[in-house]
Formats: structure tokens, sequence, C-alpha cells
């Protein structure tokens, strides 16, 4: 076998194979020879059929399949023997017709190599730590978010007031013309939420069920609806029904809704400040993680190669498109998303990709059960039945390798914040969860 290799670009290579016919010809009458002992064929006996029969009926099936396996081998032996490593799949070609050997069979690969990646010095990254405390404050104002979440309406005989859920039909037209989106029947709004826009709200307050109105509405500049941004509407509107709100009391019954048997405030109470520090602890680890790894981004420069952010924009296209038809109902057919939208990204994922496979190739920072185990546990903390959620990751490996790629990351990130110049920065919850503006 005769090997040549090309350099085309930073990472593109080219390397060009000559293997000898006779070595394919040998393996084609080996498998030839194999094939006549049990091969039936009419008027001979098994074993006694002539070899230029079966070459004629078999020959080029089994040349095929020694030429896909032989260039395959080939390009294997010849990448070992030049110790590439190859990013992605080669595209593979036949050699040129004036470029052939009459004795041997000739092809290219065209392919990319890994780049060499050097770390830069991660003591320079600077990271801000949130630092932040569940309060008493904080499991209160959740647990009156879950009780508003859970309100109902019941019919009000008064004016509607900020609040209250009014259901109205109404009809928009611009210039004496209905536009599209300007029309709902029996539609609801909920006073003050924000939903609408504020003129809106302002035209139902203080209407009564059977009432009706018309009223300009001028669209913001901006609005996302062009065809109507900064124009006036005139909208008649009808009130069908004005209904109050119901929150529920904290009691027995509201703790019971959340599986919790006791019915006691106190329980729900020490279930929602576990699931705040759980949540907090998540939400700082990514805020730090992000810094960690934007900052080893910053550090490195290298080639990426192409046939792995081609591959990754792919895979990221589809999952937007398997999103949008799940949590839309958009038709498969209606999706036009080009993978040009993903490059970008993929090409940062495959970049940090490169920097972490290195790091824990060069600092032995890969997952260890343990600590593949303990993240399984924490997860499955989650569940109703956590003990089923660890046995049914455990019962076949492919289900712990998210896991182990998150540990692996973690792993990365923890030896950056150990080097890195890290700053604690004390915030409430609130500020740490990103709900307010964090203090200065």
């Amino acid at each position: 076998m005769q090997t040549t290799l090309e350099t085309l670009g930073d990472l593109e290579r080219r390397l060009s194979v000559a293997v000898p016919l006779t070595e394919i010809e040998g393996e084609v009458r080996k498998r030839l020879n194999r094939l006549a002992r049990t091969a039936k064929v009419a008027g001979f006996r098994p074993g006694k059929v002539p070899l230029k029969m079966l070459d004629q009926q078999y020959g080029p099936q089994v040349r095929s399949d020694v030429i896909t396996e032989r260039v395959q081998s080939s390009f294997n032996d010849a990448v070992r023997e030049q110790n590439l490593r190859v990013a992605g799949a080669p595209r593979i070609e036949p050699a040129r017709a004036e470029e052939r050997q009459p004795d041997a069979l000739e092809f290219t690969a065209v392919f990319e190599v890994y780049p060499d990646v050097e770390i830069g010095d991660v003591s320079t990254i600077e990271i801000k730590r949130p630092q932040a405390d569940v309060t008493t404050e904080d499991v209160a104002r959740t647990l009156e978010i879950l009780r508003r979440q859970r309100t109902t309406y019941e019919a009000a005989d008064r004016p509607a007031e900020s609040g209250d859920r009014v259901r109205v039909d109404f009809t928009g037209t611009i210039d004496g013309v209905e536009f599209a989106g300007g029309q709902a029947k029996d539609f609801p709004i909920v006073l003050g939420e924000g939903r609408m826009l504020p003129e809106f709200d302002t035209a139902v307050t203080g209407m009564r069920a059977g009432e009706s109105k018309t009223f300009d509405l001028t669209f913001p500049a901006d609005y996302h609806g062009k065809e109507v941004a900064g124009k006036t509407a005139q909208f008649a509107l009808h009130v069908l029904a004005v209904e109050a709100p119901q929150v529920p009391a904290l009691d027995a019954d509201f703790v019971k809704a959340f599986g919790i048997a006791s019915g006691e405030v106190d329980d729900l109470r020490r279930e929602v400040e576990a699931n705040l520090k759980l949540e907090l602890k998540r939400k700082v680890e990514a805020n730090v993680k992000g810094q960690a790894l934007s900052g080893l981004r910053k550090l490195s420069k290298f080639a990426i190669p192409k046939s792995l952010v081609e591959s990754e924009a792919q895979l990221l296209r589809r999952q937007a498109i398997a999103n949008l038809r799940e949590q839309r109902n958009v038709k498969a057919e209606d999706l036009d998303v080009s993978v040009d939208l993903f490059r970008p990204q993929a090409e940062e994922r495959v970049a940090l990709g490169l920097l972490v496979g290195e790091l824990v190739r060069k600092e032995n920072l890969q997952a260890q059960p343990e600590q593949v185990k303990s993240l399984v546990a924490e997860t499955a903390q989650t569940y109703e039945q956590p003990e089923a959620v660890v046995r049914w990751h455990y019962e076949k490996p492919e289900r712990l390798r998210d896991f182990e790629a998150m540990v692996l990351e973690q792993n990365v990130v923890d030896w950056i914040v150990s080097r890195a110049k890290v700053t604690d920065e004390p915030m409430s919850f609130e500020q740490a969860m990103g709900r307010s503006p964090a203090a200065a």
C-alpha cells in the first residue's frame, strides 16, 4: 500500500492511497472459494460449482464488498501510520483517470484533523460568584405565588377592576377595515396582568357585564404586528362577564394539593425552602459555569473543524424543529429553518467541546462513578419516587451518558474556578435568580 499526504489548509488534508489489485483479486478469490463450499447452483452438487461460474454470478457483488472494505481499512491503516486525528467523516473519491496506475486501486480521502488546542493562562479569568441565601421572606413570596397560580374566578355584579377576569367580544378596524388578529369572541382578559396594551385595560376597567363601548387605540411604533405598528385602530367592545379573583387560603386543603399528606403548612414551607435552595444552587452553578467557560473560550484561539461545526449545526436545527413541532404544534412542512442560523452557536459549542476535551485529557478530569451517582441522586429528588428514578437510570449504561457529560463539564469548571480570580458578590435570592437588577 502506497500513501501520500497533502496539506490543503489549516486542518484540511488529502490522503492518496494506492492498493495493489493483486491484493483485491486475492481476497475476492478467497471469498469465492469459501462460497463454493455451500453455493447451490442448478445442475451441480454443493462444492462442485466451477469457480468461473461463481465469479460470473457472485463476482461483482463480492468484488464490490471487498473494495469497499479495503478502502476503509486502507484509510484507517494510513491514518494510523501518519498519526492523524481525523475530525468528522472523510470524503472518499476515486483517483482521476489520468493519474491511475493500471495495477492498483487508487483513491483519495479529503478530511479534517483535530487542531492543536492550547489552553491559555486561566489565572487571568475573572469570575463574579453570586452569594445569596433563601430567607423566610423568599419562602413566603413563593407561597403567595403558588396561591395566586391557583386563583379561580367567580361572577361579580359590579364594575370591573384591577385583578378581575373580564370576558369580552371585540372587533378592531383601521380606517373602517378589519385587520388580522383584531377580532375575538369570549376572550378572557385579566386586568392589570399586562398581556394587553394599557389602553385596552383602561377601556375595560369600570365596565359591567352587558355593557358596550368603542374606543381608539394607537399601536406602538415597535409593535410586533408590523402591519398595524404605529397605526390607530377603532375597537368595538362588548363585556360578557366580570369575574372576581378567588385566591385559595393557605390551609390544609391547599397543602395537600401539593402531595403533602399531613396538610401542615410548615411541612409545605420546608419543602418550598428545600426546592428554592436547590434552585438557587443550580442557578449559581450555571452562572459561574457560564463565566468560566466563556473566559476559557476567550483565552484560546485555534482553527475549528468545519465538518464538526456542520454536524453540530444540523443537530441544533433538528432539535429546534422538533421543539417547534412539539411546543407550538407547527407542521413539519410549514418549517423552513435555515441551518445558517445555527452555525455561530454550533461553532462555539464545538470550540468549547474541544477545550473541555483537552483539559480533561491533560489534567485527568474524567467523571468518576461516585460523582455520577451523586448527580443522579440529586436529580431524582425532584421526583415523587427518587429511588425508582435512580434504579431506572442504572438499568442501562447509556442512560447515564448525559450525567457523565455534566459531571465531566463540572470538573472542568471546578478546575478553572480553583485557578481563576473569583470575587463573591452578596445579593438577594431574587437578584441571584435574575428576577431583579443585581446590586451595584
